[in-house]
């Protein structure tokens, strides 16, 4: 790549926060689940999920481990939505 091709590159921009209930609340919709479809899939009550995706309570190892699985993720990635922006954010 010549240095003239470079300057058709625009920079990223950076990545947008997520909340642990955001995320949550996105994979769920973009599975095309309910709460209550979620709570089911996971064993967490769908009163639960609501405060989670709300930012009402914390989400604990237990409830993210059993959500993550639901979604067939790690959950880490739920626990620390932040993390992979940081990490992007690092090498940009």
């Amino acid at each position: 790549m010549n240095p003239s091709d470079q300057a058709q590159f625009v920079p990223a921009k950076p990545q947008v926060p997520l909340s642990t209930g955001e995320v949550i609340r996105m994979l769920r919709e973009l599975k095309g689940w309910t709460q209550a479809e979620l709570a089911r899939r996971c064993g967490v009550t769908p009163t639960n999920l609501s405060l989670l995706e709300n930012e009402k309570v914390e989400i604990g190892k237990k409830r993210a481990e059993q959500i993550a699985k639901a979604f067939a993720i790690h959950p880490a990635i739920i626990m620390f939505p932040e993390y992979e922006g940081m990490e992007i954010k690092k090498v940009a």
